[in-house]
């Protein structure tokens, strides 16, 4: 597949890819290498898996990454609970010793948490661990023999290696920075918030029946109100919130209701600060330049 066959087939999945993240994509899928997607909360980075999923026609494995993340929820555990069952059923039977012990320590016990997960399918699919920044450091050690051998050791059994190897993306929203052990073992793009036609093309695809005076209109004020001095940018899911929001109460024309449009700009603020910032005169200013 090429990287222009790929972006076309994003595309008719809703997602408009920019020339660089197509292209980075195909690399990854061509050379089996990870992808790291770094970008700002909102651009679309954790959409860029899934759509990558439906396109693949294969699973979309999530690890959802967070301070104390550890192996236990990560990679794999063992069902204590059914161990202990099986211990003591075995201790009614009269059996013990290393018999017990190779049962309750086989497979048929073990817990595969999402890495684990994504090497044993039978079919590649595509693995996203997101928003790695928010882990620990520590946690970055227990990726790099998945991310480089895509194999896992586990004491009790051995290593595990991959059945198939799964097309891992890995999003940042660059909250801390990452190893360079970790960056080294992975391809990279940087997604950024996307220009007006190409907003307008997103917009277009998930809402294709708003009119096009609307969507003109919609793109411009929120481009507009990205330049403003917000705590939290609005990002793509916002903009096709605010124009559900509009569309259901029937609103055509973002100057001809102030306060219907003050009404919806909570699809778009997120904090009370911005709220504040983006009075209504604000945001008949910035409407009136939208169009």
């Amino acid at each position: 597949m090429t990287w222009t066959t790929l972006k076309s087939a994003l595309a008719g999945e809703g997602y408009v890819a920019s020339d660089d993240l197509a292209v980075a994509l195909q690399l990854a899928l061509s050379l089996g290498r990870p992808l790291l997607l770094e970008g700002a909360a909102g651009v679309g980075k954790t959409e860029i898996a899934r759509t990558l999923s439906q396109v693949q026609d294969t699973r979309l494995i999530r690890l959802q990454c967070y301070e104390g993340l550890d192996a236990a929820q990560s990679i794999y555990e063992w069902n204590y609970q059914r161990q202990l069952l099986t211990i003591r059923a075995a201790a009614e039977d009269g059996t013990t010793g290393k018999a017990v012990e190779d049962r309750i320590f086989s497979r048929d016990f073990l817990l595969e948490r999402p890495l684990l997960a994504a090497i044993t399918q039978d079919t590649s699919p595509v693995l996203l661990i997101d928003e790695i920044d928010r882990a620990d450091e520590e946690f970055e050690a227990y990726l790099l023999e998945i991310l480089s051998e895509f194999q896992v050791t586990i004491p009790e059994l051995g290593t595990i290696t991959a059945t198939t190897k799964p097309i891992v993306i890995l999003t940042s929203n660059g909250t801390r920075d990452l190893s360079d052990a970790l960056r080294r073992r992975c391809l990279y793009a940087y997604v950024d918030y996307p220009d007006r036609h190409t907003e307008l093309a997103i917009l277009n695809a998930r809402c294709p029946e708003i009119t096009a005076r609307l969507g003109a209109q919609i793109v411009g004020f929120v481009q507009k109100l990205r330049e403003e001095d917000l705590e939290k940018v609005p990002g793509i899911a916002e903009t096709l919130d605010f124009a559900a929001a509009l569309m259901g109460l029937g609103i055509a024309d973002l100057t001809a209701d102030p306060a219907a449009l003050q009404h919806t700009l909570s699809t778009l603020l997120k904090t009370q600060s911005d709220r504040a910032h983006i009075t209504p005169e604000v945001a008949g200013r910035i409407a009136g330049r939208a169009a």
